[in-house]
């Protein structure tokens, strides 16, 4: 048996990161930067999720697609187009191109020179205080789990026997898909059936609930209204029984007893917390079915311990991963206390159109705050820049309580750019005056945003016979 004091000395740096995503990169090149040090690991690919499998390519997809379908509208401009032929092959080469353009940023060749140390591999925690990976012992003062999280298999019968897809794999394809099955209607679910709708496939969507069912259903129509325009079928209420193997294909069995036929199958059914290899029981950090367990603080049952990010089981975004990342850094490096407020966490599913939130919904504020709530409301089809590029359906919905926004719903062009504005105006907690104020360019899309705004106003002004009185009593003193 080996001589345990025989091997290389243990690490101890100021922190241990395991993961390299996008929480676990914030934080090690920001505690790097301020002269920590800092030992990273990870078992995967540089750059996690986001990068490799997630927002970076699927948006790449998107992004030719849209340039795929603009031949449809065409003739609303005054223009002849032809329809495009789509070169698979061409299109993956520019999703890998895109990823690979931004690679480097998350390269462990940038982060060793940041002075980091990297250790290629799965950590596993050995004790509440020391972790292994590598063949390594890394005896930190403060870890940071940052492991992120995986496709969520459900238990259909017969998908362990039938070839699939996640979003880790579809950007992979060695053939375009001719008829693509899609399970789940939620964001990633959604983005894929119209990217590959646009590229040229046939899309069924199976939903076992309401799709996108964590957004404002008005708003989600006006999604789903234009995805079924463009040919997308989304069934709602119809679960996926049972699927099998067709020849080269597969096959989908409902729940309302029909069977569906196609060339691929892409499950998008939400995602799981990456626990599995931490063997977190040695480490003393309480865990369940969503994830890690923390404290307002972003910390673990284990003081020493943060879990950022995905694994957390909060929202599964990357700029609140890297929000999550900022906040670890002032607890971890200066003992300053902090609070995960998730209050003014905007998110966007990157269809066309597009959909925005920030905080609660129509449903969740008036459930909240009763008749204190007032909800004001612009429509797309006013707006003149929406109108002079045909992009007029939508609306920005606006939540707001006693005259300050508490949550914004915006679906319609461009949405996930226009809640900038109100993710500013909630986190800093400003009044409506201050965007109802602004003096926008004209024509923008976002002078919606502002006309929202205003209209909580208008309604005193207009509305106000004493205000009508005013200005009667004024025009006659001269």
């Amino acid at each position: 048996m080996k001589d345990a004091g025989s091997g290389p000395a243990p690490l101890r740096p100021d922190l241990c990161v395991i993961g390299a995503g996008a929480a676990g990169l914030s934080v090690a090149a920001g505690a790097a930067q301020m002269g920590a040090s800092v030992v990273l690991v990870e078992g995967a690919e540089m750059g996690g999720d986001c990068l490799n499998h997630g927002c970076v390519p699927s948006k790449a997809l998107l992004a030719a697609a849209r340039r795929a379908h603009a031949h449809a509208g065409a003739a609303r401009f005054g223009l002849r187009m032809d329809p495009p032929r789509v070169d698979h092959a061409a299109v993956l080469a520019h999703v890998r191109e895109v990823i690979a353009a931004i690679a480097p940023h998350d390269s462990q060749e940038r982060f060793e020179g940041l002075g980091v140390t990297v250790i290629r591999d799965w950590a596993r925690f050995v004790s509440p205080r020391a972790v292994e990976a590598g063949g390594r012992r890394i005896e930190a003062r403060r870890f940071v789990i940052a492991t992120g999280s995986s496709p969520a298999v459900p238990p259909i019968p017969g998908l362990d026997e039938t070839p699939f897809e996640t979003n880790e794999t579809i950007f992979a394809l060695d053939r375009a898909p001719e008829r693509l099955i899609v399970i789940g209607a939620g964001p990633i679910g959604l983005e894929m059936a119209q990217a590959h709708r646009r590229l040229g496939a046939e899309v069924t969507v199976l939903e076992a609930g309401r799709a996108l069912a964590r957004d404002d259903p008005e708003a989600a129509a006006v999604v789903l209204a234009a995805l079924r325009a463009e040919g997308v079928v989304i069934e709602e209420g119809v679960a996926a029984a049972r699927v099998r193997r067709e020849g080269a294909g597969v096959a989908v069995e409902t729940s309302d007893g029909r069977a569906i036929g196609g060339t691929h199958l892409l499950v998008a059914a939400g995602r799981t917390p990456n626990v599995g290899r931490l063997n977190l029981a040695a480490a003393g950090v309480a865990h369940d079915a969503r994830g890690v367990k923390v404290d307002r603080g972003l910390r673990t049952s284990n003081r020493r311990v943060y879990a950022l990010g995905d694994v957390n089981g909060g929202p599964q975004f990357t700029h609140e991963a890297g929000r999550q990342a900022g906040l670890a850094l002032r607890s971890a490096l200066f003992r300053l206390p902090v609070r995960a407020d998730r209050a003014a966490i905007p998110w966007v599913t990157y269809t066309e159109p597009e959909l925005a939130q920030i905080g609660p919904t129509e449903a969740e504020a008036r459930a909240a705050h009763g008749a204190r709530l007032s909800v004001l409301r612009a429509d797309f089809a006013a707006n003149d820049r929406a109108r002079a590029e045909r992009a007029a359906e939508g609306f920005v919905k606006v939540m707001a309580v006693r005259g300050r926004p508490i949550g914004v719903t915006i679906v319609g062009p461009h949405a996930g750019e226009l809640i900038g504005l109100w993710t500013l105006a909630i986190s800093a907690r400003l009044k409506l005056s201050a965007v109802a104020g602004l003096t926008l360019p004209y024509p923008t899309l976002n002078d919606a945003s502002r006309q929202a705004a205003a209209a909580h106003y208008a309604a005193r002004l207009f509305g106000n016979p004493w205000i009508g009185r005013a200005v009667r009593l004024l025009a006659r003193l001269g």
